[in-house]
């Protein structure tokens, strides 16, 4: 009976290891930071941030679409593929114009990583214009 439990230990701890390498593989995303906060915005004010994102997986990255929640935010992304390893960038654009209080404008990322879809997003608070 001990030989089976030993079996049975060894058997579990090779199946973790492997789930464990398998995840590893591929391409990975790791931003910098996933969100910026602005604070208050007057009303027509445009706001950009670049958030910095690194390849940590083992595999290239290919980013195949970046997409806003709203015409008021414009991404621009890399369209080459990202070494493992190496660093890129996506800037994000917010134009409040036409927008009031508070603001979350989220970007999805699509890409070849192990999580294919990813978020990053852009928060202020729109105010009036003071006359």
């Amino acid at each position: 009976m001990k030989k089976l439990g030993f079996l049975l230990t060894v058997f579990a701890l090779v199946f973790a290891f492997n789930a464990n390498a398998q995840e590893q593989s591929g391409a990975a995303i790791t931003f910098k930071e996933k969100s910026i906060d602005f604070g208050d915005i007057t009303q027509g004010d445009k706001v950009e941030h670049t958030f910095q994102l690194t390849n940590t997986g083992t595999t290239p990255l290919i980013i195949s679409n970046v997409a806003a929640t709203c015409g008021c935010t414009v991404p621009s992304w890399p369209k080459e593929p990202i070494a493992p390893g190496k660093t890129s960038e996506i800037k994000v654009s917010f134009n409040s114009t036409g927008k009031m209080g508070k603001q979350n404008s989220v970007v999805r990322i699509y890409s070849n990583a192990s999580e294919p879809i990813e978020k990053v997003s852009l928060i202020s608070n729109v105010l009036p214009k003071t006359k």
